[in-house]
């Protein structure tokens, strides 16, 4: 049997596990039973009545965060030579394209996020048993393969999140740092659920939204009310 620690405990009587709490107060609550010594981050965890397996049920898309993650991204952006002032204009931390791409092939993929120009997909696509299983790989529904090179940095590094569904039909998605007051926190979570309504599919029966937890690094799970 699993034990129990003295933090959990304390955090566990803090509220109702067995409640579906609003967003802000799930928020406050969190924000509550974080002790950590670092900033934690705060994640959402969506459960979605859809079947990933099929192709016309996968969600996946992008959100600018009203206040940011609160975590310093790292933008990779491989570009042609005549796109990379624009992206080391806008803030990218590592700019270039062959060079680059030959790093990844040996395995490096210290960035959180890769943007990218459709005309050099041809070289970029190459690197998918990579990227692909780290969430890396750069995609025009994400906004992450585009000619407006500088505005999807200067995104990225101002809170914009990519998200998708995994094999068991959850959405993970990081929302704030616990730093953030209760208020920022639940507006940013909110962002984020609307666009995952957004983002219904059309062949998506029965109920959408199943479940809702807010959770920080080291915390405790609380559910949040799905009528958020």
């Amino acid at each position: 049997m699993t034990k129990v620690s003295k933090n959990r405990k304390l955090a566990l009587s803090k509220y109702d596990s067995t409640k579906a709490y609003s967003l802000i107060d799930a928020a406050k609550i969190v924000k509550d039973i974080t002790n950590s010594k670092f900033d934690a981050s705060v994640d959402i965890s969506i459960r979605l009545g859809v079947d990933p397996r099929k192709a016309n049920q996968m969600v996946r898309g992008s959100v600018s965060l009203p206040h940011g993650s609160g975590k310093t991204m790292r933008v990779l952006v491989l570009c042609t030579p005549d796109k990379e002032a624009e992206a080391k204009a806008a803030g990218a931390d590592f700019v270039g394209l062959d060079e680059y791409i030959e790093k990844i092939k040996g395995g490096w993929t210290d960035v959180d996020v890769i943007i990218t120009m459709p005309s050099v997909m041809g070289k970029v696509g190459a690197l998918g048993r990579v990227l692909g299983p780290r969430g890396l790989m750069p995609n025009p529904k994400t906004g992450t393969v585009t000619m407006e090179i500088g505005k999807a940095v200067t995104d990225s590094k101002g809170g914009k999140i990519d998200f998708k569904v995994d094999k068991a039909g959850i959405v993970h998605a990081l929302v704030a740092k616990s730093s953030f007051d209760s208020v920022k926190i639940a507006e940013n979570a909110n962002e984020l659920l609307q666009t995952v309504l957004k983002l219904k599919p059309s062949s998506a029966k029965g109920t959408y939204i199943r479940s809702i937890y807010m959770s920080s690094t080291m915390s405790p799970s609380v559910e949040v009310d799905t009528n958020f």
